[in-house]
């Protein structure tokens, strides 16, 4: 039995070595009433003493917080970068904002009547976050970025608190739902509704277009990167806020590259996202 825990102990550390640590957790929120999952990436040697950059990771419609790890294999991406220098070590948060059945469960990033996300992340999740793996703590020291859904949510998280994150990166983001599309099959007593007004409510580009000098200056103080697949549906969104933000003069970055709204591209993204997170990172 004892040499049995000494081989668990040594497969620990190597993976520690290796960087490979996604770790489970479990908060309870008063806010929303009820517990809420969430993954965190660890970097290569995590050492709770030190201080490490935060980047929060949000994930699209129909995913949930499992999502950046089992299909965007983030740990490899991260690993990789942070090895070769192109990143420095930092700590991942991906949170739980949504289920698969899209009728049954809230999804989305916002507060909604009787689920007030945007409240549980920024009063809970975050600040207990920052506290368990000491990281973040400052806007110098945190970033924002996520994939269609989780694109608006971090472009939209990212315009109502300037003051917390260095950088923001969209992928492919929901940045708007003017229309307020609900698709005709959809079941008495759904909440999906709530989910796409929620976007509608919190367009991305009308803030930008609606905002104040002193709300422009404050934009300015963040840095921005869109960047959507040329033959995505919603391309026209990623668009229409880089030109929202230049008309505006805030300084902005996109990319169109060739794919679709698929994890091909989100993959790729990724080697984009973390190495424009880590450079924008400060004391």
């Amino acid at each position: 039995m004892k040499k049995l825990l000494t081989i668990i102990a040594a497969m620990s550390v190597a993976l520690t070595a290796f960087g490979q640590i996604i770790e489970t957790h479990t908060l309870h929120s008063n806010v929303l009433g009820v517990d809420q999952n969430y993954n965190v990436y660890l970097p290569a040697g995590y050492n709770p003493a030190n201080h490490y950059p935060l980047i929060v990771l949000l994930h699209g419609l129909s995913d949930d917080y499992t999502a950046w790890q089992d299909r965007g294999r983030v740990d490899w991406v991260a690993n990789e970068l942070i090895e070769s220098g192109e990143c420095v070590p930092f700590v991942i948060l991906m949170p739980n904002a949504g289920n698969a059945d899209i009728h049954a469960y809230p999804n989305g990033y916002f507060n909604v009547p009787g689920w007030s996300y945007e409240d549980f992340f920024f009063k809970e999740l975050l600040p207990a976050v920052e506290a368990k793996f000491n990281c973040g703590g400052s806007k110098g020291q945190r970033a924002i970025m996520g994939l269609s859904m989780g694109g608006g949510g971090s472009v939209v998280y990212a315009q109502h608190h300037p003051d917390i994150f260095s950088s923001c990166y969209a992928m492919s983001g929901w940045l708007d739902n003017e229309k307020r599309e609900v698709w005709a099959d959809v079941p008495e007593g759904s909440k999906f509704p709530a989910t796409s007004n929620s976007v509608a409510d919190n367009s991305a580009i009308k803030y930008v277009k609606k905002a104040t000098p002193e709300t422009l200056e404050r934009l300015k103080t963040v840095k921005w990167f869109v960047d959507c697949g040329d033959d995505d549906f919603i391309l026209y969104l990623s668009l229409d806020f880089y030109r929202a933000m230049r008309d505006a003069g805030v300084p902005a970055q996109l990319r169109v590259r060739d794919g679709v709204h698929n994890w091909e591209y989100w993959h790729l993204s990724l080697r984009w996202a973390l190495p424009f997170a880590s450079r924008n990172f400060s004391i």
